[in-house]
C-alpha cells in the first residue's frame, strides 16, 4: 500500500502521532473512502476581519474555498478520496448551517518535500504546508500562497496564514480539528474547531 501524503512529508516523524490520527492520516484501505461525521463548535467568520472580507469570503464560497456564514454548534462531514497514481488526497468538507449548505474541495500532494493544498472548484488556489507532530497531534501551518494558472503557479505575497492542530479528543472516539485563518492588521477573520468521528467505507 502506497504511503498517504502526510507520511511521505513526516517520514519518521509521522510514527510519534496517536493512533487514531495513524489511521485518519495514514493511507486508506484499497478500494475504500474515508468519511468522518460530527458537530463544530465553531465555523465561519469571525471578529472584524470576517466582516471586513465578508465580499471577498462570499465570493469564495461560490469558489468552495471559504464561505462568509457563522455559528456554533454546526454539523459537518468530510469524505477523503485518495489518489494512488497521482499521489494525491482529495477531500470535500460541508458545513450545514441553518438552510445553507457550504461546501469546500482540496486536493493534496506533495511539492519539494512540502504539503501542497490545491484549494476550490478548478484547485486555482494553492497553499504550502509545514507540517510537525507536536504531543501526538498534528500541526500544520502555511509557508506560502499561490494562483495556478495553466502550467503557471504566480506566488502571492502572504494575503493570510493558515494554522491546523489536529489531535485525538479524550473520549477516546473522536478526534479535534482546530483551524484559524489570519490576516495581516485583521487578526483571525475564519475559524472552524469541533470534534468528529471518522471510518472507512468500501466503494461498490
Amino acid at each position: 500500500m502506497a504511503e498517504s501524503v502526510y507520511q511521505r512529508v513526516l517520514g519518521d516523524e509521522f510514527a510519534l502521532l496517536d493512533l487514531r490520527l495513524r489511521r485518519y492520516f495514514g493511507p486508506p484501505p484499497e478500494g475504500a473512502v474515508g468519511v468522518g461525521r460530527g458537530v463544530y463548535d465553531q465555523a465561519g467568520a469571525v471578529g472584524i476581519g470576517g466582516r471586513l472580507l465578508r465580499p471577498v469570503l462570499t465570493w469564495l464560497a461560490w469558489q468552495r474555498i471559504l464561505f462568509p456564514e457563522s455559528g456554533e454548534e454546526i454539523a459537518f462531514t468530510v469524505v477523503n478520496r485518495a489518489d494512488e497514481r497521482r499521489g494525491t488526497l482529495s477531500a470535500q468538507r460541508t458545513f450545514d448551517f441553518d438552510g445553507v449548505r457550504r461546501v469546500m474541495e482540496d486536493t493534496m500532494s506533495v511539492r519539494r518535500g512540502r504539503l501542497r493544498d490545491r484549494l476550490g472548484r478548478t484547485r486555482w488556489l494553492e497553499v504550502d504546508l509545514e507540517l510537525s507532530v507536536v504531543d501526538g497531534g498534528l500541526h500544520m501551518v502555511s509557508r506560502g500562497l499561490g494562483v495556478r494558472l495553466g502550467f503557471v503557479r504566480l506566488p502571492l505575497p502572504r494575503l493570510a496564514r493558515v494554522s491546523l492542530d489536529e489531535r485525538s479528543d479524550p473520549d477516546g472516539v473522536h478526534q479535534r480539528v482546530d483551524v484559524r485563518l489570519t490576516a495581516p492588521l485583521l487578526g483571525e477573520f475564519f475559524r472552524y474547531s469541533g470534534i468528529f468521528s471518522y471510518d472507512y467505507r468500501q466503494l461498490r
